[in-house]
């Protein structure tokens, strides 16, 4: 138990200096801008049903269905208002409708992006959101990283040292086939030699936010 504390304490204080230097993905940035412009209307999990949706005269979008089908340059079209489409017989400013606000103004490309980053998980991902992101980042720079790599692709420095190959994070095939109970269960009671249990060290909250965290790592 001690040499797990003190393993522990090591990953701590190694995750806070990798921390400083390392960018959340694009699904990450483009969830923060999904919650502040666009929830209201298309819901928190992009099926029309925000708030505001009631109010409308149209029926905002289901994100999760509509996106399937449109590329990223057609896309950008939409969130941006920019070049008009023709969809049968009629021009319109974007696809989805007259309804929806032109954002060129708003977002940067970079921005863009990552919306898109983060509409493509709304409308991919078998695996639901279970906390806030955004505590799973700062806990994820904070315990993982050292293994698991800034951008969660098994590469971080304890790698290494240890001799040992940790999950990627960043595979969209390999973290698909996890629910998001296996990806509890591993992180709560760990697995096999190298990955600590960290029941009792994080909460059920933090956990579940570092999960969410992950998800978006693989979109």
């Amino acid at each position: 138990m001690k040499t797990l504390f003190v393993c522990v304490a090591m990953l701590g204080l190694m995750g806070s200096i990798s921390a400083a230097v390392a960018s959340p993905p694009p699904a990450y940035e483009g969830r923060r801008l999904y919650v502040s412009y666009c929830q209201l209307c298309h819901g928190p999990g992009g099926n029309g049903d925000g708030p505001l949706a009631q109010k409308l005269e149209i029926t905002p979008a289901d994100l999760t269905t509509t996106l399937r089908s449109r590329s990223d340059t057609i896309l950008k079209k939409i969130i941006t208002g920019e070049g008009r489409q023709t969809i049968t017989g009629r021009t319109r400013h974007n696809l989805l409708s007259d309804a929806m606000p032109q954002w060129r103004e708003v977002f940067d490309d970079a921005q863009i992006d990552a919306l898109i980053a983060y509409l493509r998980f709304l409308s991919t991902s078998k695996h639901p959101l279970m906390e806030d992101p955004e505590v799973g980042y700062r806990l994820y720079q904070q315990y993982c990283t050292v293994c698991h790599g800034e951008e969660g692709e098994g590469d971080g420095v304890m790698t290494t040292l240890m001799k040992i190959e940790p999950t990627d994070h960043s595979s969209p095939t390999a973290m698909s086939l996890l629910s998001n109970d296996d990806m509890l269960e591993a992180i709560r009671g760990g697995r096999g030699d190298f990955m600590p249990a960290w029941d009792g060290i994080l909460s059920r909250a933090e956990i579940e936010a570092l999960v969410s965290y992950i998800r978006l790592l693989s979109n």
